[in-house]
């Protein structure tokens, strides 16, 4: 039987969540709808829609676009190398190994950002890694970019398909052998169903990380702009501006949460 968790231990968490979270992003949200001096650079603290009539101009929407792409396209890259991946280690591995094979997923997240990020950039610059193995680079761009973000967020999606794959009951499988189906029908009717949480899990993280990452992209991106790189190149300049910048981004990102749950996906994990 659970113990229920008495109300005041919950207290200080719940009160630190309200002030340092949801007041931090209620004052990006009031700063969004004020503007700034052309000559002093000070914020004036009148209401205006400026800044989101801005947002919604061809530019930054080509700029909002393509961040979206990216963190999708870095998302459906971590899935379709995750799952075998995954079931690799929770279906290959001998049991006693698996421990370790975990443990090799996690080392790559004890390694500095940075480092991770400036090697992908020697890999892809020109005359890189790449470029000398292979004879072909993709450069600094949309590639590098999808590249080095699928390869910093993939443990994120590992972990939670492996731990689906590793509750699913061997039972089920054999089952499915047992009347007749083949292995594409077990991984779609029986496989696919289990683990359908656990990637919904995976692609919150590997979605919202690319969403916002723009230091990655500022190291092998070359000229090519994100939301990230948008608020971080209005930050001092206009304030309000990156505000409302950054709001898209929560905007977006609380659209995907929605989209996620009510698909159901969610409510097993």
């Amino acid at each position: 039987m659970r113990r229920k968790v008495p109300a005041g231990l919950l207290a200080a968490p719940l009160a630190w969540l309200g002030v340092a979270y949801l007041g931090a992003l209620a004052m990006i949200f009031a700063t969004a709808f004020f503007t700034t001096d052309s000559f002093t650079g000070a914020v004036v603290r009148d209401f205006s829609l400026e800044n989101y009539r801005e947002v919604f101009t061809a530019t930054y929407l080509g700029i909002i676009v393509r961040t979206v792409l990216i963190a999708a396209s870095v998302t459906v890259l971590c899935i379709a190398i995750a799952v075998p991946f995954a079931w690799f280690m929770a279906r290959v591995v001998p049991s006693r190994w698996r421990g370790l094979a975990v443990a090799l997923v996690l080392v790559p997240l004890w390694a500095s950002y940075l480092v991770k990020a400036y090697a992908w950039r020697a890999m892809v610059q020109p005359s890189g890694v790449l470029d000398s193995t292979f004879g072909s680079t993709p450069g600094y761009g949309l590639a590098a970019v999808v590249l080095t973000l699928t390869y910093l967020w993939l443990p994120y999606m590992v972990l939670p398909v492996y731990a689906g794959l590793d509750r699913l009951p061997a039972s089920h499988l054999e089952a499915s052998e047992d009347l007749g189906a083949g292995a594409w029908t077990t991984f779609r009717r029986v496989v696919l169903p289990a683990v359908k949480p656990s990637i919904a899990a995976g692609t919150v993280f590997t979605f919202s990380l690319s969403l916002g990452d723009y230091i990655a992209v500022s190291i092998v991106g070359g000229k090519l702009q994100v939301l990230g790189t948008a608020v971080l190149q209005n930050n001092t300049l206009d304030l309000p501006f990156a505000a409302a910048l950054g709001t898209v981004s929560v905007v977006i990102m609380v659209a995907y949460l929605l989209a996620v749950r009510r698909t159901g996906a969610l409510d097993n994990l």
